[in-house]
């Protein structure tokens, strides 16, 4: 069943609340902005900051598919794995730990292994590791078989859910920068997601009228959070740009466990495989090639729109995915490989 509008938002709002502790005035925002028979887009965001850049990354799906992309992704838990991953794991299912090197090693392994076999060694592999820990032990005693059965099941299950999120219509933004890259002041928005929401707004202005934007993002430290809170009220109520942007965009978001979130899972599985998977024709970081089916799945999903000129000559072509080289440079025209 799907949740109405209403108690999606409520929900959400009252996480917020919780989490931030945020004066009554948030209730006055919220209440400003929820409107009866307003949809709602939801942009869930997650950062990966890796060896040779940082990521931004959010995925955007409508209110009214949210719960459906959700009970699909957790069926395909129990197709590939035999139960739900937070059953059998002890730490947060991140795609650091899911898509390491090892993963891949052990998954190309000469072992012949039948695909209905998968989800059993899989489970196997995981419940002996959940045994292992609660009894302190270094390692568990889990087979070559079940070790190559548990990383197969991985790179499907990856696979999988890419390509359920497409199949809903997902939309993939991204921020990309050079690690070590020159930021803003401490109270000025990060470049990486002024241009995030630069692309979510455009994509929001495709949709019906009555169409609002959410952001979704990972749960922060609490000092860390005040402050993203403070940027983007500085960005989406102190600049005229961001002012405009606030018309389709709520400029306050909202925080939630990310290991109780498929939508930030999603987020996170895209930064970190367009973090190593995905370059523009002017990026020179490594790549992981292995990663790179998973990135042009990706970049197939990624928002692709137009931007008016300042001039008035025409539209720029906007791209979700965005490689920022120079954090000054205009938003002009961009390429894709």
């Amino acid at each position: 069943m799907l949740l109405p509008n209403r108690t999606v938002y409520s929900l959400l709002r009252n996480i917020y609340l919780v989490r931030l502790h945020q004066s009554h005035i948030i209730k006055v925002i919220f209440d400003k902005w929820l409107k009866a028979g307003e949809e709602q887009v939801l942009l869930f965001i997650d950062e990966s900051k890796q060896e040779t850049c940082e990521v931004l990354a959010g995925i955007a799906i409508s209110e009214e598919n949210l719960w459906n992309l959700v009970k699909a992704i957790r069926a395909t838990e129990k197709e590939c794995f035999g139960d739900y991953l937070r059953k059998l794991r002890t730490t947060e299912v991140k795609a650091k730990k899911l898509l390491k090197k090892k993963t891949f090693r052990h998954a190309a392994q000469r072992i012949d292994i039948l695909d209905n076999e998968l989800p059993l060694l899989a489970k196997s592999f995981l419940e002996k590791g959940l045994n292992a820990h609660r009894e302190g032990a270094d390692q568990s005693d889990c087979t070559a078989k079940e070790i190559t059965g548990y990383a197969r099941s991985v790179l499907g299950f990856v696979g999988k859910v890419i390509d359920i999120a497409a199949g809903f219509d997902v939309k993939v933004f991204a921020s990309i920068e050079d690690k070590g890259a020159a930021q803003a002041e401490h109270n000025l928005l990060k470049k990486t997601f002024v241009y995030l929401f630069e692309r979510y707004f455009y994509f929001l202005k495709t949709m019906p009228e009555n169409t609002r934007g959410l952001v979704v993002f990972d749960e922060l430290e609490k000092s860390e959070a005040k402050k993203l809170v403070q940027q983007m009220a500085s960005y989406f109520l102190g600049t005229q740009t961001g002012e405009f942007r606030s018309s389709k965009i709520i400029p306050e978001p909202f925080f939630v466990h990310s290991e109780l979130t498929t939508g930030v899972f999603l987020a996170d599985l895209a930064a970190y495989i367009i973090g190593w998977g995905w370059r523009s024709s002017r990026m020179v970081q490594e790549t992981r090639e292995e990663l790179q089916p998973f990135a042009r799945k990706l970049h197939e999903m990624q928002f692709v729109g137009e931007k008016p000129k300042d001039d008035d000559s025409g539209n720029w072509t906007l791209y979700g995915i965005k490689y920022i080289e120079d954090k000054e440079q205009n938003d002009a025209q961009e390429t894709q490989p």
